[in-house]
């Protein structure tokens, strides 16, 4: 899993270090099988950003990105847009990802965050409930990509911002930017997140490798 993951973020140019960061030796033992860094973290982190954050207080880089170890089929053409995204809107600190829903049943599946944007792309509000609602007539409706770019000075204070109500009740860590005042840049995306949370994730996505290239990849585990 962690190594498609990682082969297929290596496709992204931008990049100038790529470092797998777990709290798992298991994880760390995998990755280093294939060549990655690794670096092993604390184990009482309470979100991915936390942890990325621990990783970049060791290097000086303006930019760090947070990719999820369980999207095996992640595209670097959508970690060039939210570099992108992050490096022309002005008083963004971090950016992230949106894709227009098609799928009637993704409106009300609370497990598909959505977000809305104000008319210069920036996020307004992420949420599990369908929003905007529609009263006055059809408006896009927008699925969350949970993949994030930080600035590092930034991404640094994340852990000691208050955490607010909304990120509470949804929880949904990408609020406690917004309720603290910071600005989020989304980027539209074709791109479709296929996560590996479930046994039945790892099957549809084996399943969509098999369809593709004629054979199923290896891929174990149910996510990190």
């Amino acid at each position: 899993m962690v190594q498609h993951v990682y082969e297929r973020a290596s496709q992204c140019a931008r990049f100038t270090r790529l470092v797998i960061a777990t709290d798992d030796g298991r994880i760390a033992e995998a990755a280093r099988s294939f060549g990655a860094e690794c670096q092993m973290t604390r184990p009482d982190h309470q979100s991915g950003t936390d942890r990325v954050a621990e990783v970049a207080a060791g290097f000086a880089g303006e930019l760090v990105v947070n990719i999820q170890g369980d999207e095996p089929l992640i595209d670097f053409n959508a970690i060039e847009a939210v570099i992108v995204a992050l490096e022309t809107t002005p008083g963004a600190k971090m950016a992230t990802l949106g894709k227009r829903i098609t799928s009637p049943g993704e409106v009300e599946n609370p497990n598909v965050v959505k977000v809305v944007k104000d008319l210069g792309g920036n996020a307004i509000y992420f949420s599990r409930y369908p929003i905007p609602y529609q009263r006055g007539g059809p408006a896009a409706l927008y699925k969350h990509i949970g993949l994030y770019a930080y600035r590092r000075d930034f991404l640094l204070q994340y852990s000691s911002m208050p955490v607010g109500p909304l990120e509470k009740a949804e929880c949904l860590e990408q609020l406690r930017a917004l309720e603290n005042g910071h600005r989020i840049a989304v980027a539209e995306t074709a791109y479709d997140s296929l996560g590996v949370d479930t046994p039945e994730d790892l099957m549809e996505i084996r399943q969509w490798l098999e369809a593709r290239m004629g054979t199923a990849a290896p891929l174990a585990g149910e996510g990190s």
